[in-house]
């Protein structure tokens, strides 16, 4: 089955799946897509307030409940509000922008009558605990998700037929092709990888105008003409003046090479620091996929173990771990073992400077994307920026659809000529719901169908 261009580009060239699809759309009301993460442990982000908590100690943790928020801009918006430096927030992840979601976040040195003065349109923070360390990644363990397609065209029986195929396929894989989904490089405009891309080879002028100037077809018509306009005249004053306020990051860069013209670190460093390290980790997100595209394209398996794979065994939370053994001829038999008991998966690098890659056929692979992309695994250390640069790691092949429930079609609440399906799950961090949901769906234009 053809996978979109638009997929192609950020590396996901294949369906995990035969079944055919059935489209749809989702994303048409904010609360079609739900997201509540989840901490190791199971303590569950919710989106309705809990009592405040009744003593103080060095991090408060609340719950970051936002609408329509980019969660870096939700993180600063709160911070002004509290006054303090948007450092002392610790969060665990970055959420989908066009969702309801909310996330845990701690705030040093703030008391819940502090937090219960925050107002802000779309954003509510509420109080849960105290805690001696603060909310970061490794507290995370995943995220529930609620998500309700509209707009299917098909009959109700045949919506069923074609969800059963598809989760017999994905359960007799095992899970979901682990990888990057679309809003990792800019759901409307994706671009980020190619923002990575230049930062890691050294080309900081060309990743700021991949940044600034690069327009996309999808988004809105003001920000597309001013991003043409910029790269046809390079005039960064008459571009300040001319990029819509919503363009905040855009903005702040502009800001500084009004009167820096040829400082493009500078101007990079305007930025948060987390969305800095995003440009480089979309990059070896985009590499990524490529690799586990191809893996699955030559019919490998992703739960069948092969000369040269790495295998990381799962800790006592359920989560890969961060080390990895590589299948060699005298471990291949024991670690295909523990693969099909579940207590282990295949993993492929993340590229970076310390990471290995593969062996096997999986090495060479990886090693044809690289040498195709022009780029190298030391790239990643001699990042311009240094506190961005990236050592690597390994990630899962695979993502399991952990608690996954399916309603049974009913008809679209907002148009009655068509069906609307509710699903259920969980999935750890890192993945993407939109990962499994293309397979369900398969849609054409990944855009329209609200991706």
């Amino acid at each position: 089955m053809d996978v979109p261009e638009i997929e192609r580009k950020l590396g996901i060239e294949v369906y995990a799946t035969k079944s055919a699809g059935f489209e749809g759309v989702i994303r048409k009301r904010l609360e079609d897509f739900v997201v509540e993460e989840i901490l190791v442990g199971g303590e569950m982000g919710s989106v309705t307030p809990s009592e405040r908590p009744s003593r103080f100690g060095r991090y408060l943790v609340c719950v970051l409940v936002k609408r329509n928020w980019d969660t870096l801009l939700a993180i600063r918006a709160v911070a002004r509000q509290l006054r303090i430096d948007a450092e002392r927030i610790g969060f665990a992840g970055i959420k989908d922008t066009n969702a309801v979601t909310a996330q845990h976040i701690s705030l040093y040195g703030v008391r819940p009558e502090e937090v219960e003065r925050v107002k802000i349109r779309g954003i509510d923070v509420y109080p849960v605990r105290y805690a001696d360390e603060k909310i970061s990644t490794k507290l995370l363990f995943g995220n529930h998700f609620t998500l309700v397609i509209r707009s299917i065209s098909l009959e109700k029986d045949k919506i069923v037929k074609l969800v059963d195929a598809t989760i017999d396929e994905l359960l007799a894989l095992g899970g979901v092709p682990n990888f990057f989904g679309h809003q990792r490089f800019g759901t409307v405009r994706p671009v980020t990888h190619l923002v990575g891309k230049a930062i890691v080879k050294g080309d900081l002028e060309a990743a700021a105008f991949a940044f600034l100037a690069c327009p996309s077809e999808f988004e809105h018509p003001a920000a597309r003409k001013a991003r043409e306009r910029l790269g046809e005249t390079r005039n960064f004053k008459e571009a300040l003046s001319s990029f819509p306020a919503s363009l905040e990051y855009e903005r702040l860069m502009l800001g500084h090479l009004v009167y820096s013209r040829n400082d493009f670190l500078g101007a990079f460093k305007k930025l948060p620091l987390k969305l800095r390290e995003l440009f480089v980790q979309a990059y070896q997100s985009f590499l990524f996929n490529m690799f586990l595209s191809e893996r699955v394209r030559r019919g490998m398996g992703l739960n069948e173990v092969h000369l040269g794979d790495f295998v990381v065994f799962f800790d006592e939370n359920g989560l890969p771990s961060a080390e990895g053994e590589k299948a060699t001829v005298e471990t291949v038999s024991k670690l295909g073992k523990a693969v099909k008991k579940g207590n282990a998966c295949i993993a492929v690098p993340l590229v970076g400077a310390k990471q290995p890659l593969s062996d096997g056929v999986q090495g060479e692979i990886e090693r044809k994307i690289l040498e195709k992309e022009d780029v190298k695994s030391e790239d990643f250390r001699r990042v311009v920026m240094p506190e961005i640069g990236k050592s690597g790691r390994l990630r899962a092949v695979l993502a399991p659809l952990i608690k996954f429930v399916v309603d049974k079609p009913i008809v679209d609440r907002l148009d009655a000529n068509r069906c609307e399906l509710r699903l259920r799950f969980v999935l750890p961090k890192g993945s993407y719901a939109t990962v499994p949901l293309r397979e369900f769906m398969k849609p054409q234009n990944p855009i329209e169908a609200g991706f």
